[in-house]
């Protein structure tokens, strides 16, 4: 992969294209990996002198990227659009309070359990507001999936399964509401027309509120590490 030196360097990711026709930069609002697009018979020196030319607006835009945060006992994390502390505590099951989560086991692994803790709060999050929006639409969903995304939050096949990042469940639940009530609207219009907004505003009237706040904070969603990047404490 190549690489722009200097301090830090930055790695681009080269995406040719038979559709581009000239050089362009690209910075992921979600995890700020780098591609440059260039046209099919493109040298690839010209490429990189490309970025090298733009290299004080590609550091710009990395530098307002949110900063990975490893989650571990004593971290504070967003649920549900709440900020709580994640503890250690006894038994063997986590226990969900208003200002914290406490989970069992070895402070080590607090990250991981508590990831395992909110996908499954986010499966049950979405699968009772899919079935209130599937309901009003009258049109069932054949099933629901949770992945860690990063290009999108959720998607509608062309089978009926739903597909979410369990990271919403860190979003206020309006949020969430919004995805789910989007993605059921698929359902009945497989597409991004001006009929099926019109299905999603039936279904959920204040969607335009939730889309803001993921442009706005979404991002930062993704900067949460619930594991221990590999090689750490090596």
């Amino acid at each position: 992969m190549p690489r722009l030196p200097g301090l830090p360097g930055v790695e681009i990711t080269l995406r040719r294209s038979a559709r581009a026709r000239r050089f362009s930069l690209r910075v992921s609002r979600l995890d700020g990996t780098v591609t440059l697009s260039l046209p099919q018979g493109a040298r690839e020196a010209e490429a990189l002198a490309f970025a090298r030319s733009q290299e004080d607006w590609l550091r710009a835009a990395l530098a307002r990227m949110p900063r990975v945060a490893v989650v571990g006992a004593g971290t504070v994390i967003p649920v549900e659009g709440r900020m709580v502390r994640l503890d250690c505590g006894p038994g063997r099951v986590p226990v969900m309070s208003d200002d914290s989560l406490q989970v069992p086991g070895d402070p080590a692994g607090a990250g991981a359990r508590a990831a395992a803790f909110l996908k499954l709060l986010a499966r049950d999050r979405l699968a009772q507001a899919c079935d209130r929006h599937a309901a009003r639409l009258g049109r069932p969903y054949a099933r629901l999936t949770l992945r860690d995304t990063r290009s999108r939050w959720g998607s509608c096949a062309a089978d009926g399964s739903l597909m979410f990042s369990w990271r919403l469940i860190m979003a206020p639940p309006p949020v969430l509401d919004y995805v789910a009530a989007h993605e059921v609207a698929h359902l009945a219009q497989m597409n991004h027309s001006p009929a099926f907004w019109a299905v999603v505003a039936r279904l959920y009237p204040d969607h335009a509120a939730a889309r803001r706040w993921l442009k706005a904070e979404g991002q930062a969603l993704h900067a949460l590490r619930f594991t221990p990047p590999k090689g750490a404490g090596d």
